[in-house]
């Protein structure tokens, strides 16, 4: 989609709709009062005299979806006209059509206008507005919270400490070892009890309820979620063991059920599945949602043999029924129920004919589960957990003065030999780690790819399982991803890693910071093809029992926005665009030159190509002269990004050295504060980070080309500030808001932030009282093909963004709006005060829908 702002479009020729400049045909006056209305709105936005009510909008006007989201706004301001969404457009792309849609439309219910397109949703509970909790409450509930990190750095301390001492008393290597294994299992089962004992010693058992955020009941709440979600179990997704781990916890869940995703249920006592389901990566079914300053938590049912898509949403209240499925990038709205075996997909999800069951079963006994969970524990106390413990002490014996436990004793920290030393030594574990970690993602994943048959279907829990997750842990981390993404280096490192890449069309920007997959050597990427970021190939497919890998193809010249799950059955073929968060179809006829949008997915013009502006700089000499130029200044990017990280393990070290010189005289306690004030350097290094990439100034709007040294500049800070996931331990705090805004973000006071993303701090403003959940997003840019561009993002107080919901540049969300969950808020969009929004692309809910679909009794072309 094309992203030009109303003044470019009002200086372009191909923006005005004169018969005489672009339509080639006479000037159609409207025929009506409807049309009229329309089309004087239109004429204002793009800054002409008139517009023909029989002209599209898109190919023959020059208009964009800014555009026309703007246009959008401004009918929703007409009392006597039905509220218009993207959707529409796209689907009416006249005057006319629209006009002749609106009179078609079944009368709205309630004292607000359906939205069209949305008459078939479910009906949303009612909003509140945000009651102010007071000051007072918000600061308590903080202090206890630092007194709970407190506590649990000096009992984590503690442990460790007195482990260690035990483990250096062993008289000889062999001892040493057994010590080890001894201390890890009993630290790894104590570590595994706490959020379980934690759990039902706070809560009990969760019932749906309310509790009011920053309470006393809140703090309770905001333990029991901070130590289910900091267990070490989180690494056994993919494992009966992680399966184990929510029963014990509380949840009901059946024989044979397989759980890929990490974000792990809160509220378990609210979570039935039943047996064999699978529930699949990136899938978010916490059984709790913030709700206009409030938690809400309600039950989430699951049938036997259920199957759930990748980057899915699951919202209180929902259910499914046996043998039912749920696509891909798809949601269920609270109140959603899924008839047994029936098969839906899309934001809010609705039946479709899509079947995402494609692996046969295979044998996967009891025995084998038992098996593997044996051997995953052996594993872990065999291996990991000694050379946890051997890395340490190479640790104490390479970095100086960093071994108090075995020659105790003051550290001369006023010494600069004492620094030179520490700086050297750090420099040296930076380096030896990072190229043994590139040297092993580029050699072991290669060894180990021929053991795992592309197209055949594998039990589960087996030897070939464990090789396919070893895979994908090993090629997928996100260090590397950071240093070599948004730069010319991404594609060699791909390339590296397995990716089939050939023959490649180097852009300088061909994918971004963002990509992962289950498989890298079964993914292909086509030529010219670039991917803006949060990309996920789904190489793998799963039944409750078995396994299988299979190549995914991404076709050449397409565009891919951000946040795409890309299944191996995806139909896209050559020249498409595919916009962010859109559901990719699995059915059908092949879809080429055209773009796709929304969840699930509809077809809209490839209008990219029509992008002028920057097309000089695409090719010919003046194309290689600026390639050159930026790949110098994304190396020097680079460059300074692992200068920081090195800096960031430097000061973590002296901090350690510092506890080690203070542990014989203040055991641990030393090395608790030294925990406390590695979180706090972690966070001063973020923000100073961002200061100094910005230059104590922020970011301002742009729009430009990739080519363009501002692009560049922006790069750069994505780079050096992507540590912000550190921030994560934060959530639910009031400490991430004093954090953000120290950051740049204009926020407003007693937000409550359950996993806030935001690339760009200082284009984004967020009003009082606002609710924002786990996994929303406020991007403040677009990168499309060559061109990029940003802007503001405006929330008013009191809002609340539903889990997984997404909001672009230029949005402005009114005083106690929601947004639903999985929900995405399209570029430029205006949500009125109090509005209710949902859907992808998001328009507005009706209050009373009454049924009978959209406007037009089937979907337009490619749905």
């Amino acid at each position: 989609m094309v992203e030009k702002s109303a003044e470019v479009l009002a200086s372009d020729p191909a923006s005005d709709p004169d018969e005489s400049s672009t339509t080639g045909r006479p000037y159609t006056a409207p025929a009506d009062g409807t049309e009229r209305v329309l089309a004087d709105i239109l004429a204002g936005i793009v800054h002409t005299d008139r517009v023909s009510v029989d002209s599209h909008f898109f190919t023959e006007l020059g208009a964009d979806s800014l555009v026309m989201a703007h246009f959008c706004a401004r009918v929703r301001k007409q009392q006597d006209l039905p509220s218009v969404s993207m959707k529409d457009i796209y689907r009416y792309p006249t005057i006319r059509s629209l006009a002749t849609a609106m009179a078609e439309a079944p009368p709205a219910a309630g004292p607000a206008p359906a939205a069209l397109g949305l008459a078939d949703a479910p009906v949303p509970e009612p909003i509140e507005a945000a009651v102010a909790r007071g000051t007072p409450r918000y600061v308590l509930c903080g202090v206890l919270q630092l007194l709970f990190f407190v506590g649990y750095s000096y009992l984590a301390a503690l442990i460790v400490t007195r482990g260690a001492e035990w483990i250096s008393a062993g008289t000889g290597p062999f001892e040493v070892y057994l010590r080890s294994v001894g201390f890890g299992a009993a630290a790894f089962v104590s570590v595994c009890a706490l959020p379980i004992a934690g759990k039902w010693l706070l809560v009990g058992r969760w019932k749906p309820q309310e509790i009011r955020i920053w309470s006393l009941a809140y703090f309770r709440f905001w333990c029991v979620r901070t130590l289910i979600r900091a267990n070490p179990m989180v690494l056994f997704v993919g494992s009966p063991l992680y399966v184990l781990y929510l029963r014990a916890l509380g949840a009901r869940i059946g024989r044979g059920v397989a759980i890929f995703s990490k974000h792990v249920p809160v509220c378990t006592d609210l979570l039935t599945i039943g047996d064999g389901t699978v529930i699949r990566k990136d899938s978010y079914f916490s059984c709790y949602r913030g709700h206009s300053s409030a938690i809400q938590t309600g039950p989430v049912t699951l049938g036997r043999d259920v199957l759930i898509g990748e980057v899915t949403v699951l919202d209180i209240g929902t259910s499914m029924g046996d043998g039912a499925q749920l696509g891909h990038a798809s949601s269920l709205h609270t109140g959603q129920s899924v008839p047994a075996g029936e098969r839906w997909h899309g934001s809010p999800a609705q039946p479709g004919a899509a079947d995402y069951r494609v692996v046969a079963p295979a044998p996967c006994g009891r025995g084998r589960r038992i098996t593997y969970c044996l051997t995953q524990l052996l594993i872990l106390m065999a291996v990991w957990i000694p050379l946890a413990v051997g890395g340490v002490a190479i640790l104490l014996a390479v970095v100086p003065r960093l071994d108090p436990l075995l020659e105790p004793g003051p550290v001369a920290l006023t010494t600069l030999a004492f620094y030179a030393d520490a700086l050297a030594a750090s420099f040296v574990l930076f380096c030896g780690t990072v190229l043994l970690g590139l040297l092993i993602a580029v050699t072991l994943p290669r060894v180990l790819h021929p053991l795992v048959r592309p197209d055949t279907v594998h039990p589960l829990y087996g030897f070939r399982y464990g090789v396919h997750r070893t895979i994908g842990f090993l090629t997928n981390r996100k260090f590397f991803r950071v240093l070599f993404g948004d730069s010319s280096g991404i594609v060699h490192y791909l390339r590296a890693i397995g990716y089939d890449l050939s023959p490649v069309e180097q852009t300088g920007s061909n994918f971004g910071t963002e990509v992962k997959h289950e498989n890298p050597f079964l993914s292909k990427v086509g030529s010219g093809t670039m991917v803006a970021d949060g990309l996920s190939i789904m190489n793998a497919d799963y039944s409750s029992t078995s396994f299988r890998v299979t190549r995914t193809a991404i076709g050449p010249h397409n565009f891919l926005g951000n946040h795409i799950a890309y299944p191996s059955q995806g139909r896209t073929g050559e020249n498409c665009l595919l916009a962010t968060k859109v559901m990719v179809p699995v059915e059908g006829p092949v879809r080429e030159n055209v773009g796709l949008l929304g969840s699930p997915s509809f077809e809209i013009p490839r209008t990219v190509d029509r992008d002028s502006k920057f097309d000089h700089l695409k090719d010919g000499e003046e194309f290689r002269r600026r390639l050159s130029d930026k790949n110098r200044h994304n190396a020097v990017t680079a460059a300074v990004h692992l200068l920081l990280q090195w800096l960031l393990l430097f000061l973590v070290a002296l901090i350690a050295s510092c506890a080690a010189d203070f542990y014989p005289a203040y055991g641990a306690s030393a090395v608790a504060l030294a925990n406390i004030a590695a979180l706090v350097v972690t966070v001063t290094y973020i923000v100073l980070g961002e200061r100094i990439v910005t230059r104590f100034r922020g970011l301002k709007p742009l729009y430009c080309s990739i080519y363009d040294v501002d692009f560049w500049r922006h790069e750069r800070y994505w780079k050096v500030t992507a540590a912000t996931e550190y921030l994560n331990v934060l959530n639910g705090t009031p400490y991430k808001n004093v954090v953000w805004r120290l950051l740049g973000v204009r926020i407003g006071r007693r937000v409550f932030d359950d996993g806030l993303f935001l690339p760009e701090r200082s284009l984004a403003a967020i009003g009082d009282e606002c609710t924002l959940n786990a996994g929303t997003v406020i991007q403040s840019h677009s990168q499309e093909d060559g061109t990029f561009k940003s802007d503001h993002s405006t929330l008013g107080a009191g809002c609340t963004l539903g889990v997984g919901a997404l909001v672009h540049y230029g949005v402005t969300v009114g005083d106690g709006a929601l947004v639903a969950p999985d929900s995405f808020v399209m570029k430029g969009e205006e949500l009125p005060s109090h509005a209710r929004w949902g859907g992808n692309p998001a328009r507005e809910m009706p209050e009373n829908p009454t049924g009978g679909g959209d406007l037009a009794p089937a979907l337009i072309s490619g749905v």
